[in-house]
């Protein structure tokens, strides 16, 4: 079975991988000497490098940290937790409440990928408050459902490419999402990873013995402080007339946006969740009190976000990830350059957790590549996409608001995501390569 090739990737993660904190400075640590022994660069240039982009993601940081509070407030909402404690009543055993929470998951994830995040984490617990059922695994299947977000809807690379005026628009045109998101081989893949990934996070269920459950206590919502209306400040606060101007004004706004022909993207994902939040507390005191409970799982977010910008500016400017790139990509023909550009996506991806900056980065390489070689560039494309994506299973910088919202450390899940990181990456391989 499947859970006993799964114990020792857990026993493995759960003793040597640090807190994502150590993790991330640690590969500050290793970027720095690859820059220097690698690219020549001087340590003093390094530094600089470093220091002057650790807020290169101060806007990216604090889209995020929404997500987690915004969709946080709105799950903590009376409405919304009556619906996800509904939907999590259709699974009846531990192995249905796994595979219910990986397809939530995979589905939200691929509207859209801060929609996925905060779903997923939200229905593990509801399910968590019903069923006995590994925690650990429950969280890991909801996060695991994030590998296909680069295939889906939000895909930065192939909205990007689709996108007129693009940066690459002189080598390549611009490219219909019909030739990348809706292509015959990407809706192929994404129709095997959701039978896939479901079963082997299925597959993965420990035995009773080796499972470790959640005190539910923990799982239940703090209940809203009694409020006091006394004072007429406490009667602005608790006004419905005054939350409800306000949410359904944000909600109008959103109406006119998409009735125009906007589109899904992270700040509206955002402004969705915020204003229906609004809506469904009620009152400006019923939603700050759902705030104080928000935020404190946001510091993982604050505290590391800096690094990863560090990080991902090293990286760049030394001319590091263009040099593993191009290492790469030296070893391909025309028919493996598209699995070539998936390994060296997924690398690269380590070091920079951008889907749209690793597309900057990757396509002055990939791209010429292609065209020289005579390779599908729809498909090398979306193999960089889906080499994004596929080792953001065991990068802890995406996996934050899951484990705030869940209340776990990246050492209880990774072990599962180990595994299928390795089912979906000879997938994802084979398609690209084969099909």
């Amino acid at each position: 079975m499947l859970n006993s090739v799964a114990k020792p990737f857990v026993k493995l993660v759960d003793r040597y991988l640090p807190d994502p904190f150590v993790f991330v400075l640690l590969l500050t640590l290793l970027t720095f000497a690859a820059a220097v022994f690698i690219e020549q660069q001087s340590v003093m240039t390094v530094i600089t490098q470093w220091g002057g982009g650790i807020w290169g993601l101060l806007s990216f940081s604090m889209q995020m940290l929404l997500v987690l509070v915004s969709g946080y407030m709105l799950a903590s909402t009376p409405l919304m937790r009556a619906c996800l404690g509904r939907l999590s009543l259709v699974a009846t055993t531990p192995g249905s409440a796994i595979i219910l929470v990986t397809l939530v998951s995979l589905v939200a994830s691929w509207i859209n990928w801060g929609f996925g995040l905060v779903v997923g984490a939200f229905f593990a617990k509801a399910l968590a408050r019903n069923i006995s059922v590994d925690y650990r695994l429950l969280v890991a299947s909801a996060y695991s459902g994030f590998v296909v977000w680069h295939g889906g809807l939000a895909g930065s690379v192939p909205l990007t490419i689709a996108t007129p005026g693009h940066f690459s628009e002189a080598q390549i045109g611009v490219i219909n999402t019909s030739e990348t998101l809706f292509s015959p081989f990407n809706m192929a893949l994404l129709a095997i990873l959701f039978v896939v990934i479901p079963l082997v996070n299925r597959l993965m269920l420990p035995s009773e013995k080796d499972s470790i459950y959640v005190d539910k206590a923990k799982l239940n919502e703090q209940s809203q402080p009694e409020a006091e209306n006394n004072r007429p400040a406490d009667k602005i606060e608790n006004s419905r007339v005054l939350g409800w101007f306000i949410g359904f004004a944000g909600l109008a706004y959103l109406t006119q946006y998409f009735v125009k022909g906007g589109g899904l993207n992270l700040n509206i994902i955002n402004t969705l969740f915020l204003f229906l939040a609004i809506v469904l507390h009620g009152t400006p005191r019923n939603l700050l009190n759902s705030l104080q409970q928000a935020v404190q799982g946001g510091s993982g977010i604050i505290i590391q976000f800096p690094f990863y910008a560090g990080i991902m500016a090293v990286m760049v400017q030394s001319g590091l990830a263009q040099s593993m790139s191009e290492w790469l990509i030296s070893q391909a023909t025309a028919q493996s350059l598209p699995v070539w550009s998936f390994i060296s996506a997924g690398i690269v991806n380590i070091f920079v957790p951008s889907g749209g900056g690793q597309w900057a980065v990757q396509a002055p390489v990939v791209l010429p590549a292609a065209i020289e070689l005579g390779a599908d560039i729809n498909r090398v494309a979306m193999a960089v996409a889906w080499g994004d994506a596929w080792t953001n299973l065991i990068q802890p910088f995406w996996a934050l608001p899951v484990l705030a919202i869940a209340g776990l450390k990246a050492k209880d899940i990774m072990g599962f995501c180990l595994v299928q990181l390795v089912v979906t990456g000879v997938i994802i391989a084979l398609v690209l390569g084969l099909f």
